[in-house]
């Protein structure tokens, strides 16, 4: 088997300060978690910003700025920055940061669906801050939107204006059909790094059936130009991504996918994640990717041409 590149997701914009105390909102706490990540054996790291007084996720260049330019200054990996943001968000405030900084990739949602967070409300007793409690029970009526138009608007300004690479987030097998049509239209080229998200409500059950019936459907429609990852929420997380490890494919871990090391356990750091991943991915027999071999795996434009 190729190489094994494993994905690091720091803070993402799906968890609260309330969650778990070790939760990263400060953008010395974002640059220290994604360093210590990228040291244990992640090659690429998927990048969100919070507002640093109250946790709040944020598309503001000027939340995203002290840590990308540290993590360029003193890190090799892949800085993967979204366009996703949250569901709260235009995808004027989503792009801000990713046009401003010019990234060698960004993730890209494949479609408009609904993002239910709301049932991790009712787990909740002492909230941090007072934007947490609606934010997650308001998701009963929430919908990420993301047409054909902002879809093809978002390849555009970043991948043929600016040349970043595509982490192609599905949710459903829809979403594979929807990259298809971009690939047909001329606005997405091989080779395609294709992340399976399970697990969340609203998208694909995180079920192994589901993971097997994904990357059938993603063979017959995208064959030999395309190489999958997969993440999976919360207690899924290392069960999925190991099985993507034995079927060939690539892993994410990090705290916006789950805040857990192990049964009960809180994850204290990313690097946590990534070390036990790493070391269940080895005994598999695969090995894992640097970044400078995930960028030529992923034909990736170099950090050096980043404005970052």
């Amino acid at each position: 088997m190729s190489k094994i590149i494993i994905t690091c997701a720091i803070t993402g914009s799906i968890h609260t300060p309330s969650m778990s105390p070790y939760l990263p909102i400060t953008a010395d706490e974002i640059t220290e978690h994604s360093m210590e990540a990228a040291e244990a054996g992640a090659a690429i790291l998927h990048l969100h910003a919070r507002d640093p007084e109250d946790g709040r996720p944020s598309a503001q260049p000027a939340h995203f700025r002290p840590f990308l330019t540290r993590l360029k200054q003193n890190c090799d990996a892949v800085l993967n920055i979204t366009t996703g943001g949250n569901a709260n968000m235009t995808l004027d405030e989503r792009l801000a940061a990713p046009l401003a900084a010019e990234p060698e990739m960004c993730s890209l949602n494949m479609g408009s669906m609904n993002f239910a967070l709301y049932p991790a409300a009712a787990r909740i007793t002492d909230w941090k801050f007072a934007w947490e409690k609606p934010f997650l029970e308001n998701s009963d009526d929430l919908v990420f939107k993301n047409t054909p138009r902002d879809i093809a608007h978002v390849l555009t300004v970043m991948g043929q204006e600016r040349g970043a690479q595509f982490e192609f987030e599905c949710y459903d097998v829809s979403h594979l059909y929807m990259l298809r049509h971009f690939v047909d239209r001329g606005l997405v080229k091989a080779p395609l790094f294709i992340q399976f998200v399970f697990g969340v409500l609203g998208g694909i059950g995180a079920d192994p059936e589901n993971l097997i019936h994904m990357k059938r459907i993603a063979d017959k429609l995208f064959g030999d130009t395309y190489t999958f990852s997969v993440l999976a929420a919360g207690r899924h997380q290392m069960p999925l991504i190991t099985m993507s490890a034995a079927m060939g494919g690539h892993v994410r871990v990090g705290l916006e996918d789950s805040l857990m090391i192990s049964r009960g356990k809180l994850a204290k750091t990313n690097a946590e994640q990534v070390s036990k991943i790493r070391r269940i991915v080895e005994d598999l027999g695969r090995e894992v990717a640097t970044p400078t071999e995930a960028r030529a795996m992923l034909a990736l434009k170099g950090s050096d041409r980043t404005a970052i």
